[in-house]
């Protein structure tokens, strides 16, 4: 059963800052600070588009980034976590799925299936033993199929505001009218803030595809330590659906940490912080174990 709780970190900020975590924590470095930037590589995949990535060499376990839909590797938390695993000296990675920010491909081209593609390359060939993997909305549901994949390079979960299932299921979700006047224009449309067109457009192919990766019907075999935080006010995926995650997954670990005031990018500075302590947190329980 998982535990639902505002948490504070174990660790305490004490800790944090005799470890010199001070500044990953700092207004400051949260507004991201390019000093000590990590220069962006590419990976080449053969017959596949060539993946942009950023990546910092140090300790285990390490942590891997995933954005959402549409988004790509420069984003607040994205950068925050970086400075954050640079402070402690952990290894840590972030990257662009194909056809989002720095990477080949085309958006519109690309799958679940493709996405989950890209993050398995990544584990396999870019990534260096067991990893926290961080998913933000999309890439929440990415980070649970890597998990299902990849228990052996799996150590911890932290999803923010998981879209586990979501398209599929809001799809789904609409009037057999609505469904079937989409279905034949052979695209769903769905009004958004986060993108310029004020738009995200779905193939039904798309969709289908999509259906193929859905894990909330059934138990999820996962058993590593899972963090979903989720903001109350998320308008575009809602907080629920952290909620079934939580129910289904296998793990006898498995907090619920749900924001009053959060909305869907969980972005704000405080939402960053709560992010990184929830992460020193599983860093410093999986070192404990060890």
């Amino acid at each position: 059963m998982a535990a639902v709780a505002l948490r504070s970190c174990r660790r305490g900020l004490s800790q944090i800052l005799s470890n010199g975590g001070l500044a990953a924590l700092s207004s400051k470095r949260l507004e991201g600070d390019r000093r000590h930037k990590s220069t962006v590589q590419y990976a080449s995949r053969p017959e596949l588009p060539k993946l942009a990535y950023r990546r910092v060499k140090g300790k285990s376990p390490g942590v891997v980034f995933l954005p959402g839909y549409g988004s790509n590797m420069n984003g607040q938390k994205a950068e925050a976590l970086e400075e954050f695993c640079r402070s402690l000296g952990h290894s840590y990675l972030r990257f662009d799925y194909t056809g989002h920010g720095a990477s080949e491909g085309v958006l519109a081209e690309g799958t679940i299936g493709t996405w989950k593609k890209d993050v398995l390359f990544v584990l396999d060939e870019l990534a260096e033993g067991p990893q926290i993997l961080v998913g933000s909305s999309i890439g929440g549901w990415l980070m649970l199929l890597a998990a299902i994949a990849r228990p052996e390079k799996t150590a911890a979960l932290v999803g923010i505001s998981t879209a586990a299932d979501h398209i599929v299921t809001s799809f789904n979700s609409l009037p057999l009218e609505t469904r079937k006047e989409f279905e034949e224009k052979g695209e769903w449309t769905v009004p958004t803030k986060h993108s310029e067109e004020g738009v995200y457009k779905f193939s039904m192919d798309f969709l289908r595809e999509a259906e193929n990766h859905c894990v909330l019907q059934s138990p999820i075999p996962i058993t590593c330590p899972v963090r979903l935080i989720h903001g109350l006010k998320d308008e575009d995926v809602p907080w629920h659906i952290s909620m079934q995650v939580a129910e289904r997954v296998l793990s006898p670990d498995v907090d619920v940490i749900l924001r009053r005031h959060g909305q869907h990018r969980m972005s704000e500075k405080d939402d960053i912080k709560l992010m990184v302590y929830t992460i020193d947190d599983l860093i410093d329980k999986l070192t404990t174990l060890v």
